[in-house]
């Protein structure tokens, strides 16, 4: 990422996100990850308090336009990222 990057916060623009899954893997290719994902990202948009206009989820990456939220478009998505670290470890450590 671009180190002299400028973000607008406050303006009430509409914020276009993109992200990718670690390593680009295809981690949202099954339903149920895509269900998980989707559940995850609407219980962090409604406690920022934005409004989700459209969404792509891919096998591999995320494309996500929202309004903007009450607190920063970024820790939007830093929310949304260790969520679902959580949700993975939670299932992961239920059945180890």
């Amino acid at each position: 990422m671009p180190r002299k990057l400028k973000r607008y916060h406050g303006r009430g623009d509409l914020h276009f996100i993109t992200f990718s899954c670690y390593e680009r893997r295809a981690l949202l290719q099954t339903v149920r990850a895509r269900n998980l994902f989707l559940k995850i990202l609407e219980q962090v948009r409604r406690r920022c308090v934005a409004s989700m206009v459209g969404y792509v989820v891919m096998p591999e990456h995320v494309h996500l336009l929202l309004s903007e939220p009450k607190r920063d478009a970024g820790k939007v998505v830093a929310s949304v990222e260790a969520a679902r670290v959580a949700s993975h470890a939670r299932r992961h450590a239920t059945q180890g």
